[in-house]
């Protein structure tokens, strides 16, 4: 809940993530632990500094998790924060260290964690839908892929989703949606990654666990053939108005010349 000072309060429980890990070239750094005021003059510096501590930090490019809430005990914050790599972490601690932050507040008691992290491979959570929401807008830097996601969703067309997260944090994410055809079909589309975490594995990860996990469906992409020849996709020839080299498939059952036909909200993309 929150109160009239404007930060959070009450508890909220670490999360702990399940599925399968998927292994970076470099870990991801976690910070987890606590602010501790020693008097009440001490927790109104924090309230009057942290604001500002907390968007500078956010707007690291590094950054993928910043999170500070107030404990029932107003001397307490909690954080949880999470940065993209040791390099991250480290222009983190040289900013602040150079800001009002970093300079006024060194007299309040820290306890905090360090430990490398990695992201988890799972299937979409309720919990999730702001999160991908809000990846799918900043990978593609645009409403167009978030929505399709959320219409898709509400539609009952979206067969698959599965994110990348550490934390609760959505870091990847990835759509297979129904496809009216005469043999089993999905679309794959969107796949979005962290533009912090891009070119690390995460896309090829969220791709071939998507595949694996419906064999009996010819999976369906539009994109660029050098980058998903990779996952087995080959172009092909199909009824459909996104014919274009870049219209790919893998999978059973795919019949040359054959109609197709996405779901309706795929209409609404520019």
């Amino acid at each position: 809940m929150s109160c009239a000072c404007g930060h959070d309060h009450g508890p909220r429980p670490a999360l702990e993530e399940t599925g399968e890990p998927i292994e970076l070239d470099r870990p991801m750094i976690a910070l987890s632990g606590r602010l501790i005021c020693a008097d009440p003059s001490q927790m109104m510096l924090a309230m009057d500094l942290l604001p500002g501590h907390i968007e500078a930090s956010r707007a690291e490019p590094g950054n993928l998790r910043f999170d500070i809430h107030q404990d029932d005990d107003p001397l307490v914050w909690h954080l949880s924060e999470l940065f993209a790599d040791a390099d991250a972490f480290a222009a983190h601690q040289a900013r602040t260290k150079d800001s009002d932050w970093g300079r006024d507040s060194g007299d309040i008691r820290r306890d905090f964690h360090k430990a490398e992290a990695a992201p988890f491979l799972r299937p979409e959570d309720r919990a999730d839908r702001h999160g991908i929401h809000a990846l799918n807008h900043l990978a593609f830097g645009s409403e167009d892929e978030a929505r399709l996601v959320d219409r898709l969703r509400e539609d009952g067309d979206l067969d698959l989703s599965l994110v990348a997260a550490q934390g609760g944090t959505v870091l990847g994410h990835i759509a297979l949606s129904r496809v009216e055809a005469h043999f089993p079909a999905l679309a794959l589309a969107p796949v979005a990654v962290h533009p912090a975490m891009q070119r690390r594995g995460i896309g090829s990860a969220l791709i071939r666990a998507a595949i694996a996990a419906r064999p009996d469906h010819a999976i369906i992409v539009l994109g660029e053939p050098a980058y998903y020849a990779r996952f087995g996709f080959a172009p092909v020839d199909l009824d459909s108005p996104y014919a274009a080299p870049a219209l790919q498939a893998t999978g059973p059952g795919i019949e040359t010349g054959a109609q197709i036909v996405h779901a309706p909200a795929f209409a609404s993309l520019g």
